[in-house]
């Protein structure tokens, strides 16, 4: 392989963020402690307004988001009920629904927005839908009052999966913020990174209190109603309260403190990825070479979008010119990868866990079999990288 010119991702810690780590450390107080909660009431006043917990990652986000609809507390969902999930989603999207006794229905998307199909939504809602799990891909989204209107109308719980869109708004309203539920992750090449880390949020302080329990064992420690709790179960110690089932999907401090000199960052961060996304899209698009061989989406009506990506779509019919032109731009040393999972109905896991995937999913088998995405990066492209980059692609395809 070539010397890699156009990584995934590239370096994106500065001396601030280690040097944050590093007190940590050296605190020794390292695991769960002021520091989450310090990122927590900063994602809560600063990017949400919604109640906000911290965890170990985006993925156990959204299992907390589901195993706490189940939960006997909240029973909200039960086995069997149904859950509408875009064809394009990610691995642990879909898995948490599965995982929660919950049954799967895959909707198709639209190929202006790589978002779902809410034509194809309105078709699979039935009796037996109680959810959506949404998923904004790539940073970009559907028309989000017509969303919620129609969960309102069918008495949907509206889910929203923002781990990949971190600073994109509809409306000027931020994506996690129209739902019941949204989960985000600070994995190391999303628009912010604690390096493993996400957070969970919620609009309801009931669903809080349960998330919080079940993150950390299903104990009652940290809880508003810990002492009321205590008095009522006078003989077991106060601090070894089991009120629930639980996991331990918990963040170190250490994740936090990257985390919150990143988010002081987030505009300036947003900031560069949307000129890197605008400059490289330009340069390819108005090259003499550009032939309509690829077209690359642009923000949608009313959004404004923190690019996770830059999606190409390839005009072709031929089944295997995707990944030969991924692996030609490979081997010149620019990493690509699919739109997330591309169409997750074709995964083997499906067919091992037996799960029906309904009517033929048109749009997410075409971006499935013609699109792929590269990386954006939080530092300026430089003109030499752009010149290299634009170079790579056009001798690829």
């Amino acid at each position: 392989m070539a010397k890699l010119i156009y990584p995934l991702t590239e370096s994106v810690l500065e001396k601030a963020d280690l040097k944050a780590a590093i007190k940590v450390i050296n605190s020794k107080k390292i695991t769960m402690g002021q520091k989450t909660e310090e990122i927590e009431s900063f994602f809560k006043n600063k990017i949400v307004k919604m109640s906000s917990l911290m965890v170990n990652s985006g993925s156990s986000a959204n299992l907390l988001i589901f195993q706490c609809l189940i939960n006997p507390m909240i029973k909200r969902l039960k086995p069997g009920d149904e859950v509408l999930v875009p064809a394009i989603c990610w691995s642990t999207s879909l898995w948490p629904i599965i995982q929660s006794g919950l049954k799967v229905k895959f909707v198709d998307i639209d190929l202006d927005s790589l978002n779902i199909s809410l034509s194809d939504l309105e078709k699979k809602i039935s009796k037996k839908t109680k959810a959506l799990m949404l998923v904004h891909a790539l940073g970009n989204c559907a028309d989000m009052t017509k969303l919620t209107n129609i969960c309102k109308k069918n008495k949907i719980i509206l889910i929203e999966d923002t781990c990949e869109a971190l600073g994109s708004t509809f409306k000027n309203k931020p994506l996690g913020t129209f739902g019941e539920f949204s989960s985000f992750s600070f994995y190391y090449s999303h628009h912010i990174t604690s390096g493993e880390g996400g957070m969970v949020c919620t609009n309801n302080s009931k669903n809080l209190e349960v998330i919080k329990s079940l993150r950390s064992h299903g104990w009652s420690r940290g809880l508003s109603k810990s002492k009321k709790i205590a008095k009522k179960y006078k003989k077991i110690d106060k601090n070894w309260i089991f009120i629930n089932s639980g996991f331990n999907l918990r963040p170190t401090d250490i994740n936090a403190a990257i985390g919150i000199e990143q988010l002081k960052r987030i505009r300036n961060i947003l900031s560069i990825r949307k000129y890197n996304f605008l400059t490289i899209k330009n340069e390819l698009i108005k090259n003499n070479k550009y032939n309509h061989q690829f077209s690359i989406l642009k923000d949608q009506k009313h959004s404004n979008i923190a690019w996770f990506g830059i999606p190409f779509i390839l005009n072709s019919k031929d089944k295997k010119y995707k990944l030969r032109v991924m692996k030609k731009l490979n081997l010149k040393g620019v990493m690509t990868r699919p739109i997330i999972s591309g169409n997750f109905a074709n995964q083997p896991s499906i067919k091992l866990y037996k799960i029906k995937t309904g009517p033929k999913l048109h749009n997410a088998d075409l971006i499935d079999k013609n699109a792929f995405f590269l990386g954006l990066h939080n530092v300026k492209i430089t003109t030499k990288k752009l010149n290299l980059l634009v170079e790579s692609i056009y001798s690829s395809l």
